[in-house]
């Protein structure tokens, strides 16, 4: 097996369960309650947005197979980071760190506050003008806590991920019970539809953070066959979880409904379902998944520009590589987060800020899955503690939805997308110069 030395100091303590808890801790989050409205509105009517959910889960399986074997051949902790690295070199993995550190952190922070805040106006009646304060505040809120310390941080995290699981059982549950509306083709009452390249998009945000555990393949106890194993029971049950809940949405929801209700969909059908008084409560644990959603990503995206600046590839790394003694985390790296996230979340729409998050991740996504072809050919002969299965057709599955992705988010939204090309290119003169 081709393994990359180094990081042997730490700890191996996670296994299988606690992996797989991982996998669909990180990805289940606000996308299953906030994007069923976006999907069918892009689709046009219900089958093909229950189809999207399908493309969705099949693009973002073979893209977690693909990359576990990068995990399995480098078993290093930096996930996605290290595997650049190793494969393309320190230009292409820095525009990565770059790129995360700058659009897909800040941006998905961003959009996990105005999605809660969105809630949060018609459950307490506030008006809707309120909605970007607080989105700001609960991001600048969540930062402050994690600054404390990881302790708090992990608590909340803990506790986020028991809640978000409630509601999506009991909407499933009763959706499919109590529901009498028809679930497949329905039309969403915008003619004509955007497109699916939009709404398989949409999709790809509440499939978002499968990458993660393969940042802590380095504390695995066997990385070679506990990531691939975790990604797809993990992405599995997540799968299973989306197509359900809206199938439930749908049973109770005329599609054209949901269409217009957006962001409300899920917490309007939970109204139905429940009467007010138990509307209320699952809304509340709804907030308590994007909540817990956005505690998980402040907590770790604020370590990777910490880590860039502790080799000086950020300006003012000597600000941003500082750990107070008191609180032991990097908290200007964290603010500094925050603050590109208020940046977005002043000129940018939720939706919006999930769809430029997407295209930048997929964009290197691309590199990744090309990366396992690139390895097999330099190390012809060497045994795989795991493999992709397929090979070379999920790979391919991969690479095809990648570009898919891409390529219409060009079409529908090019200047989002230029937005997620410029801002990542600039990193380019500020690593010569650096360097």
């Amino acid at each position: 097996m081709c393994v990359i030395e180094g990081q042997n100091n730490l700890k191996k303590n996670l296994g299988l369960v606690a992996t797989i808890a991982l996998v669909i801790g990180m990805v289940i989050g606000s996308g299953i309650f906030m994007k069923p409205g976006k999907v069918i509105l892009a689709a046009g009517d219900s089958t093909m947005a229950l189809i999207a959910w399908v493309l969705g889960g099949v693009i973002t399986l073979a893209a977690g197979l693909t990359v576990s074997e990068l995990g399995a051949q480098i078993p290093k902790t930096g996930g996605l980071y290290t595997y650049l690295n190793e494969v393309y070199g320190k230009v292409w993995s820095y525009l990565y760190g770059w790129m995360q550190t700058i659009i897909y952190g800040p941006a998905t922070i961003g959009a996990l506050g105005l999605y809660f805040a969105s809630l949060i106006l018609p459950f307490f009646g506030i008006d809707e003008g309120a909605r970007l304060p607080i989105g700001i505040g609960v991001v600048f809120f969540m930062t402050g806590l994690n600054c404390l310390g990881t302790k708090y941080g992990g608590f909340i995290q803990t506790v986020a991920t028991i809640g978000k699981l409630i509601p999506i059982a009991l909407i499933v549950v009763f959706g499919l019970w109590k529901g009498n509306g028809q679930i497949f083709g329905m039309t969403s009452g915008v003619s004509p539809s955007i497109g699916m390249g939009a709404a398989v998009l949409a999709t790809l945000w509440a499939y978002d953070g499968w990458i993660g555990v393969s940042f802590v393949a380095g504390e695995m106890k066997d990385p070679g066959k506990q990531l691939p194993k975790a990604i797809i029971v993990g992405l599995g049950i997540v799968i299973i979880a989306y197509i359900t809940i809206n199938m439930a949405i749908m049973h109770v929801l005329p599609a054209a409904e949901i269409a217009s209700l957006g962001k409300l969909a899920a917490s309007t059908t939970a109204g139905l379902l429940f009467g007010e008084m138990g509307g209320k409560l699952i809304s509340i644990g709804i907030l308590v998944s994007i909540f817990g959603a956005l505690n998980g990503y402040i907590l770790t995206n604020g370590r990777v520009p910490y880590a860039m600046a502790l080799e000086g590839q950020l300006p003012g790394s000597a600000i941003f590589s500082k750990v107070p003694n008191s609180v032991g985390t990097p908290v200007n790296a964290m603010l500094l987060e925050a603050v590109l996230a208020t940046i977005l979340m002043i000129f940018w729409d939720p939706d919006s800020l999930t769809d430029i998050a997407m295209f930048a991740m997929w964009t290197f996504y691309v590199s990744a899955f090309v990366a396992v072809f690139i390895l097999r050919k330099r190390h012809p002969n060497t045994v795989r503690s795991y493999s992709v299965p397929g090979y070379p057709f999920v790979p391919m599955i991969a690479i095809v939805g990648a570009f898919y992705i891409i390529f219409n988010m060009f079409i529908d939204k090019p200047m989002d997308a230029m937005v997620a090309i410029g801002i990542t290119l600039i990193g380019l003169p500020i690593y010569w110069v650096i360097k």
